[in-house]
C-alpha cells in the first residue's frame, strides 16, 4: 500500500510538472540555459580576418593552403539538481510543506531540461551529501528522480551548503547548469557570514549556478497568537516565546531581514541568478521571472 501511495504521488506530480513543462518552460528553459561547449563541426580555407588560433595545421600542410577549424555551440546540456533534505524542508504553515514547493519545482525543472535533450542528476543532502544520483537521460529517469524527491528519509537533520558544493565541484568536471533548492538558511553563528560563500566562489567558476531559495511566510513574520513553543527543526532546540509582545515579533523579524540581506549579497557578489519562492505563493511565476532574468 505504501508503494502504491507513493506511485500515485509521482504520477500526481507527473502530470502537473510535465504539462507545465510542455506548455510554459521548454521554450523558456532552452533560451535561458544555452549550452557553453563548442565542439568540432568542418575546415574551411581561411580567410582574411579570421583568428590565427584556428588554423588547422595538418589539413594546412596536406593542402598547402591555410584552413581553419569551424566550432559549433553544443546544444546538449547538463542539468544538475541540488536539493536540500535538512530537517527545515519539512517545515509549513501552508496546504504546502516546503518540501513539496521544492519536489514540483524541481520536477518542472527536470521535465523542462528533457524537453531540451539534456542530462538530468540530483543531489541530496543535509549537512553531508545524503545521496547522489549521476545524469543521465530519459522518462524512467526522472521518475526515478521524483520518487526520491518525495519519499527520501535523510540520514542527518542539519545543514550545510558548503559540503554539497565541494563535493559537487570535485566529482563533475563537465561544465553543468546547476539549481541549488533550499531555504539557503546556513548563517554562521555570529550571523555574519553566509558558511557557504567559500565553496560557492569556487563553483561559480566551474559551473553555471542558479538559486532557488524556497520559504514559509511564517519563517519572517510572527503572528499575535501569545505565548507560543518554537522548535528548531534541524537541532530540535525548543523555546517559548510571547508573541503578544511587539518587542519579540518585531526582533523575530528583524533577524529574517538581515539573513536574507546577507544571502542577496553573496549571491550578488558572485552572479547567480536567483529567486525566493514561498510555499504561499505561484512559482509558476517566480519561474518565469527567474529565466527572464537570463
Amino acid at each position: 500500500m505504501v508503494d502504491t501511495e507513493i506511485l500515485k504521488k509521482v504520477r500526481k506530480i507527473e502530470i502537473k510538472t510535465r504539462g507545465l513543462s510542455s506548455e510554459i518552460f521548454a521554450g523558456k528553459y532552452h533560451s535561458a540555459f544555452k549550452g557553453r561547449g563548442m565542439s568540432f563541426s568542418e575546415v574551411r580555407e581561411y580567410r582574411v580576418g579570421d583568428d590565427v588560433r584556428d588554423i588547422d595545421w595538418n589539413v594546412t600542410a596536406r593542402s598547402r593552403n591555410p584552413h581553419i577549424k569551424i566550432y559549433e555551440e553544443e546544444r546538449e546540456l547538463t542539468m544538475m539538481l541540488l536539493v536540500d533534505v535538512s530537517g527545515s524542508r519539512m517545515f509549513g504553515t501552508t496546504d504546502k510543506l516546503k518540501k513539496n514547493v521544492a519536489t514540483e519545482i524541481a520536477a518542472v525543472l527536470a521535465f523542462s531540461a528533457a524537453e531540451n535533450n539534456d542530462k538530468i542528476g540530483c543531489l541530496f543532502f543535509s549537512d553531508k551529501v545524503e545521496k547522489f544520483i549521476p545524469p543521465k537521460k530519459g522518462r524512467n529517469h526522472i521518475l526515478h528522480i521524483i520518487r526520491e524527491l518525495i519519499e527520501f528519509q535523510p540520514e542527518n537533520k542539519r545543514t550545510d551548503i558548503g559540503q554539497a558544493l565541494r563535493f559537487f565541484t570535485n566529482a563533475m568536471k563537465k561544465h553543468t547548469t546547476v539549481f541549488l533548492l533550499s531555504d539557503f538558511m546556513d548563517i554562521d553563528k555570529e550571523g555574519h557570514k553566509a558558511r557557504f560563500e567559500d565553496a560557492l566562489k569556487i563553483i561559480t567558476n566551474k559551473h553555471d549556478i542558479v538559486g532557488i531559495r524556497v520559504y514559509d511566510p511564517r519563517e519572517s513574520t510572527l503572528p499575535d497568537v501569545g505565548a507560543l513553543e518554537l522548535v528548531d527543526a534541524e537541532t530540535r532546540e525548543r523555546i517559548w516565546v510571547d508573541t503578544s509582545s511587539q518587542r519579540v515579533r518585531e526582533h523575530y523579524a528583524r533577524h529574517w531581514q538581515e539573513s536574507q540581506f546577507i544571502i542577496d549579497n553573496v549571491l550578488m557578489r558572485y552572479k547567480v541568478d536567483n529567486v525566493a519562492v514561498s510555499t504561499d505563493e505561484d512559482y509558476v511565476k517566480a519561474l518565469i521571472k527567474l529565466f527572464k532574468k537570463r
